[in-house]
């Protein structure tokens, strides 16, 4: 069970976090969310697609490593082999919390870190610091922080991105489908993606206006990432071998 920690200097002053990637530091998911600020980073690497949270029935958008469950295709004995982690990975073990803050009679809710120290990354002899000797943050802390700030603004624009593309009825349900090498099959119907074909008949007005917020650029960008799934394929057949 994780075990989701305030972060303080007293507590967790001794504190490290091993940042190398391994199946035995529970990179082993098939996927991951992503947010609309890293698609550019992202759609380089990983196919993007959408599927709904079983618990709220919303949508989300998430990076695919694997053609299976807890199967990361990006993983070997040499680390994860692509140049750019999807920020739900860099935070690890670190989440973003909030804690009420009264000043001047007005309530407000501030953020503020916790760190699950039920992680396999959790050290106390390798890997970074979390605190300076003297108490203060260390810059790989003060990195999380920041990754974390993106994290918390990036859920709020990626889901009114994905609420404009519902409104516009461009979301499809596909069924992924794949003969590998030695003729076994793997199939996926969990997934959505964004109906090309509805994107390029939508009226003047609707690009325009899918153009000014942004939205039309994340939306090729998705569009552009779906060769990678050859990508993922290819790897899957080198374990073959």
């Amino acid at each position: 069970m994780p075990d989701h920690q305030l972060l303080d200097n007293i507590t967790h002053k001794d504190v490290h976090v091993i940042t190398e990637h391994s199946t035995q530091l529970s990179d082993k998911s098939s996927y991951s969310h992503v947010f609309i600020s890293e698609f550019r980073d992202v759609q380089a690497h990983y196919p993007i697609f959408f599927q709904k949270n079983p618990q709220t029935g919303q949508f989300e958008a998430i990076a695919l490593f694997g053609l299976a469950g807890e199967e990361n295709l990006f993983l070997t004995d040499a680390g994860w082999q692509a140049n750019y982690l999807p920020l739900s990975i860099q935070r690890r073990p670190f989440l973003i919390g909030f804690q009420e803050n009264t000043e001047d009679g007005v309530v407000n809710e501030e953020p503020v870190i916790h760190i699950d120290m039920d992680s396999p990354r959790i050290s106390y002899n390798q890997g970074e610091a979390v605190f300076l000797p003297q108490g203060g943050q260390s810059p790989y802390l003060q990195q999380m922080a920041a990754t974390l700030m993106a994290i918390h603004q990036g859920h709020q624009q990626t889901q009114s991105f994905i609420e404009a593309l519902q409104q516009r009825d461009l979301l499809e349900s596909v069924e992924i489908k794949v003969t590998l090498d030695d003729n076994s099959g793997h199939a996926m119907d969990f997934l959505y993606t964004i109906n090309e074909e509805k994107v390029e008949q939508l009226p003047d007005e609707v690009i325009v206006d899918l153009q000014r917020l942004g939205y039309l650029k994340a939306i090729h960008m998705i569009l552009a990432s779906m060769p990678n799934m050859s990508h993922l394929i290819e790897l899957k057949n080198r374990l073959l071998k």
